[in-house]
């Protein structure tokens, strides 16, 4: 009897860390397909998004969204390899950007940014220079491409200097800051 006990013992602890082994396979397994498929998880690098999101903040972005201006993506840099860039979508397809002044003029209408009143925008302006340089593209937006610039104007490599942005190079919208605990934050504007 005591040794049928002890096997009991012994079977119930063996089947209780298989449980547990498989339990935590199958949670690898749902974050593998989560951050893979669904979620993508990044570190913030350079300062072309200040004050927004600064150096080594931790984003997580949705892969499958619908872009709306002033949405903050992570998409491919079409001038490094390997590379990701953070930018706020500015100009959708079929529209005509112009910056003058330090005002963003949508097809003609100018649009309201939020975001940019900050103490770099005021620090230039103080020193007589515009945040953000003048300049008219040369033609609408394309058809399934984007003009993406970073909110720290006067640093930021973005669509300016690379040009619009296939919709097929942005990774994913940005939903959730969780890093630094202190700016845990999920809206942008």
């Amino acid at each position: 009897m005591a040794q049928n006990k002890k096997k009991d013992q012994e079977e119930s602890l063996g089947r209780f860390i298989l449980d547990i082994i498989i339990m935590m396979a199958i949670m690898v397994g749902i974050y593998y397909l989560l951050f893979s498929f669904v979620l993508s998880n990044e570190t913030v690098s350079g300062p072309s998004m200040q004050p927004t999101f600064e150096n080594g903040d931790r984003i997580i972005a949705v892969r499958h969204f619908n872009l709306k201006r002033n949405d903050i993506v992570i998409l491919k840099a079409p001038d490094e390899k390997n590379a990701l860039y953070i930018k706020r979508v500015i100009g959708l397809p079929g529209d005509m950007v112009t910056s003058k002044n330090d005002k963003m003029y949508i097809n003609g209408k100018e649009i309201k940014q939020p975001y940019l009143n900050n103490s770099y925008k005021k620090q230039a302006n103080k020193s007589g220079e515009l945040y953000t340089n003048n300049f008219t593209l040369r033609r609408r937006v394309p058809k399934g491409q984007y003009f993406v610039m970073g909110d720290h104007r006067d640093v930021s490599k973005d669509s300016r200097y690379f040009g619009f942005v296939k919709r097929s190079a942005i990774v994913g919208e940005v939903k959730w800051r969780y890093w630094p605990l202190n700016q845990w934050r999920t809206n942008f504007y």
